[in-house]
């Protein structure tokens, strides 16, 4: 309950600044009205849409159980220890080594994985990954992720209108109303407020899917050595894809020294692993069914 409230406090600023964003470069009602009217779309875009926008961003295909069975059979798996649905899966076209899951709710899910972390990973590992997907799925993470993203998006590139209207300015009678200080907020601060909201959702959320996870395979270790594997391989390749969905993955897919951890959308790999063999100490000896209820 406590990370519901702080998911929709973390939105609704979200929202706030968009709106806020509006009034600030239209000026009066307008500005108020045109903020909501973006706002109000983007959010229900993101929420019967986010599963289709993320896998079009990496560019992931269906894949059947003819295609894949293996993978099929691991997730149906995990899915009945888990008590959820099956959802869609799909294989990414990349030899990066990530994976992600996206969807509203585990009635409309989706799970996909590189070709290169399915080339990488061990079963055991690749089992770990999953179930911390199907986590995510279970907790409605990846619509909380989705929307944040496309709200985040939507800020930044208004901000990008706002630049280029200082230097292409209209006549002064298009501008009236416009505050002078509330643009230049608009475009150095409201990109970086809301890339902090969105990884603020993001960080919150990996723990609580890698606890997840732990507890559906029952082997936390496995999932520890797959971060670490993982985050290896993701600074010599990198994923490609619009990096507005970077909170989806499993691990960063893009790396950067710029104010160290403060912009990465994941907590640090150490302090995962770290988390999840405290866990294995806590887990029962004997594996247990695991159940989320639906």
């Amino acid at each position: 309950m406590k990370n519901q409230l702080r998911t929709v406090a973390l939105l609704g600023l979200l929202s706030g600044l968009l709106i806020a964003i509006s009034y600030w470069v239209i000026g009066g009602l307008g500005g108020v009205v045109i903020g909501i009217t973006l706002a109000a779309v983007t959010n229900l875009v993101s929420w019967y849409q986010s599963d289709k926008i993320a896998l079009a961003a990496y560019r992931a295909q269906p894949v059947s159980f003819n295609q894949a069975p293996d993978l099929h059979r691991m997730v149906q798996r995990l899915c009945d220890r888990a008590n959820l649905l099956m959802p869609g899966i799909y294989i990414v076209p990349s030899p990066a080594a990530n994976a992600f899951a996206t969807g509203r709710d585990p009635e409309h899910a989706a799970v996909a994985v590189t070709e290169g972390i399915l080339q990488t990973l061990p079963e055991d590992e690749l089992e770990g990954v999953i179930a911390h997907e199907l986590t995510h799925i279970a907790n409605r993470d990846t619509l909380t992720q989705a929307v944040a993203a496309t709200l985040g998006g939507a800020i930044a590139m208004l901000a990008q209108i706002v630049s280029y209207s200082l230097w292409f300015p209209a006549s002064r009678d298009g501008n009236r109303g416009a505050n002078p200080l509330g643009l230049l907020l608009t475009i150095f601060l409201a990109p970086m407020a809301a890339t902090i909201i969105q990884l603020a959702i993001s960080r919150t959320r990996e723990f609580g899917a890698d606890a997840g996870a732990a507890r559906i395979t029952q082997n936390p270790r496995a999932l520890a050595r797959a971060l670490q594997r993982l985050e290896s391989t993701a600074r010599q390749l990198p994923i490609n894809a619009n990096p507005a969905f970077e909170p989806l993955l499993i691990v960063n897919s893009i790396s950067s020294q710029f104010l160290g951890n403060l912009f990465s959308s994941h907590p640090p790999t150490q302090a995962r692993v770290q988390q999840l063999l405290k866990l294995e100490q806590e887990l029962p000896q004997s594996p247990s069914k695991f159940s989320f209820g639906r």
